[in-house]
């Protein structure tokens, strides 16, 4: 189980977009996320009739770090760190660990 995962709602804690918030795209093998509107780049592309590219300046996502970045606690509004908790029906969920509530719940 991951602390992180696609769909969750995420507050960068440091860089250029610190305290901005966006939801997690993808997750790479690396430990990086590309994030919805976060860490955006120019990139310069040149133009390719073949693939129908009109070519020209993109923004684009580049991932962040996962040590950037912190599960948003819809209670608090803050970023909050993520732990694990075993049910009693013997089920692995995420919690907050600010407040201990149950992650999506």
């Amino acid at each position: 189980m991951e602390r992180l995962v696609k769909g969750d709602q995420i507050v960068v804690m440091t860089g250029k977009d610190r305290g901005k918030q966006g939801e997690v795209i993808h997750r790479g093998q690396d430990g990086k996320y590309l994030v919805q509107g976060i860490n955006l780049v120019k990139k310069h592309t040149k133009p390719n009739p073949a693939l129908g590219n009109a070519g020209g300046i993109i923004e684009k996502e580049m991932p962040i770090d996962g040590s950037n970045i912190a599960l948003l606690n819809p209670a608090t509004g803050k970023g909050d760190k993520v732990g694990f908790k075993i049910l009693d029906d013997g089920q692995k969920v995420r919690v907050f660990k600010s407040n201990g509530e149950v992650v999506g719940a």
